[in-house]
């Protein structure tokens, strides 16, 4: 696959990029984002704006992917609830679409590397966070162990400045290629909510979690 284009990838001491595997980002995101919603059609302009990444790079990796085979090209309509305000034009016109191929004789092989690679992401968001703030505890829970049920993905408690919060977790959403819903607390109020049996946060370490991070010895 050619990604010349692309700028090198240059990860940190004991940081995980998983575009160290693939050799592009974009490209992973795509195959991320493939595999895990393998049900769906995506039409170009919303995969850029999906992954974060320019229409030429996606256009160029799909194809990369198409010929490949694991990615096969389909023909639909855009419906009016898919277009953005820019892009009306679209909407109801025959459009190429593009969707995961389960028939690749790797499609399992590879879903199983990239669900692997999301646990070392998974790793990478606690480095971030407390390389960007005064982080306390970090639990993923939700759709991230099956319990959808539960109010929140990702319960991040600690002292972190919001807009570098808000970055970090764009970045990983679009790394693992799904939303994330996400809880922010300082310390004092999580404390707080503990001790007086706050039912959200009841719900949440009542549940099914996995604590990534923590600086307490009672969760």
């Amino acid at each position: 696959m050619d990604n010349a284009s692309e700028p090198e990838v240059v990860a940190k001491p004991g940081e995980f990029r998983i575009e160290q595997l693939f050799g592009s980002r974009t490209r992973a995101r795509l195959l991320t984002l493939f595999l895990e919603n393998a049900d769906r059609s995506y039409y170009v302009r919303e995969l850029s704006r999906r992954i974060d990444a320019q229409l030429n790079a996606v256009r160029r990796e799909l194809k990369n992917l198409v010929d490949v085979g694991i990615v096969l090209e389909v023909e639909g309509k855009i419906i009016a609830t898919e277009a953005k305000d820019d892009e009306p034009e679209t909407k109801g016109e025959k459009k190429k679409f593009y969707k995961a191929n389960p028939e690749f004789p790797l499609f399992e092989d590879l879903r199983g590397v990239m669900r692997k690679a999301a646990v070392l992401m998974n790793r990478e968001i606690v480095r971030v966070l407390k390389e960007k703030g005064d982080i306390d505890c970090i639990i993923l829970t939700g759709r991230f162990v099956d319990a959808p049920s539960v109010p929140t993905d990702l319960l991040i408690v600690g002292t972190i400045d919001p807009t570098d919060l808000a970055a970090a977790i764009r970045e990983f959403e679009r790394d693992i290629a799904r939303e994330v819903n996400f809880t922010a607390m300082p310390k004092e109020e999580f404390l707080y909510r503990k001790d007086v049996g706050d039912r959200f946060l009841a719900s949440i370490l009542d549940a099914k979690r996995v604590v990534l991070w923590s600086t307490f010895t009672d969760i």
